[in-house]
């Protein structure tokens, strides 16, 4: 099989599944949006350096193409058979909670804003909260016409919230203190 099909040279690009939609299609938005913040995470993933982050990290890689199949396939028709889809708990986001729970029992109790920084670890992880922000925003917009997207926006915002976390347990574990938006110094 070839990399390259032509079928997209005309500005238009297949669901799996069927049916083809223009390249800047909401649906399309968001697949692309999951696809930019999985690269985001496989290069930060070099530099983090907690094992148990990493393997967090590495887990929600799979999930992000789990959830990139599920939005590139649009619910067919009433008693249309969809393609057989590659599973993601619902559980996951509980999971996350979890592991969200167990990194801020390592750290101070926030009571500031912080500006997103600090070690290479937690400055690439503060990248990706960024992005996977992005991808949540993209997939709102789909969901206000598939109603089966809401689980990969409560995906992605629990998942925004633990690479927030996970940044600053990377901030502690390098010995850099997160640094305090002092707004009273604009």
């Amino acid at each position: 099989m070839k990399i390259y099909t032509r079928t997209g040279d005309s500005g238009e690009t297949g669901l799996f599944g069927g049916g083809r939609v223009p390249k800047d299609h909401p649906r399309v938005h968001a697949c692309g949006a999951i696809d930019e913040l999985n690269a985001f995470i496989g290069d930060a993933l070099p530099s983090v350096e907690a094992d148990e982050s990493r393997s967090h990290l590495g887990q929600i890689q799979h999930d992000l193409f789990c959830l990139g199949a599920h939005l590139a396939t649009p619910r067919g028709a009433l008693g249309e058979k969809r393609p057989q889809l590659p599973t993601l708990p619902e559980s996951r986001s509980k999971e996350m909670e979890e592991w969200i729970d167990r990194a801020e029992a390592t750290l101070e109790p926030l009571r500031y804003f912080i500006l997103p920084g600090g070690t290479t670890g937690a400055s690439a992880l503060h990248l990706c909260r960024t992005v996977c922000r992005r991808a949540e925003r993209c997939c709102t917009a789909v969901g206000t016409e598939d109603v089966s997207v809401l689980f990969a926006i409560r995906y992605l915002n629990r998942l925004s919230d633990l690479l927030f976390v996970l940044a600053r347990a990377e901030n502690r574990a390098g010995g850099h203190e997160d640094t305090k938006w002092l707004q009273e110094e604009r």
